[in-house]
């Protein structure tokens, strides 16, 4: 859910950086001198700023602060699984739920993600990822 909502406001914006780089070289192009055109700008950063920025804010909204309160997301709930502290066997934290999260997105972003998602399968005992050993939390059956 968190990505189709970041990628519906981040398509257009994709589109609007695309134009403008495009604009950029057609410029360099026309110039005829041999000049440097950086895909980073003023334009481009903003339009980046604004993704990420959504990405967090809706990161908290739909990832964090329900899995600090229920222990769960909607997607959880649905496969009846839910987030627990490994020492306390109860919801995590905001703290430890965002800082699951944080560490879950930043690996994503660095595309080691599946790696880290495919952990749990080889992991013993708690069967837990790399977000999950970063945060002490393990998923557990809802039951």
């Amino acid at each position: 859910m968190l990505l189709g909502v970041v990628g519906a406001v981040a398509f257009p914006l994709w589109s609007k950086a695309s134009d403008h780089i495009d604009e950029k070289v057609e410029a360099a192009k026309q110039s005829g001198e041999t000049v440097t055109v950086y895909f980073l700008d003023g334009t481009t950063s903003g339009y980046l700023g604004i993704v990420l920025g959504l990405l967090l804010v809706l990161g908290v909204v739909l990832e964090t602060l329900p899995t600090a309160k229920w222990g769960r997301t909607l997607g959880k709930r649905l496969c009846g699984v839910r987030v627990l502290d490994i020492e306390e066997h109860d919801t995590p934290s905001f703290g430890t739920a965002l800082r699951r999260w944080l560490v879950y997105s930043v690996l994503g972003l660095l595309v080691i993600g599946v790696l880290n998602v495919l952990w749990c399968l080889f992991d013993r005992p708690w069967r837990q990822c790399w977000h999950d050993k970063a945060a002490r939390t393990f998923v557990a059956s809802a039951d």
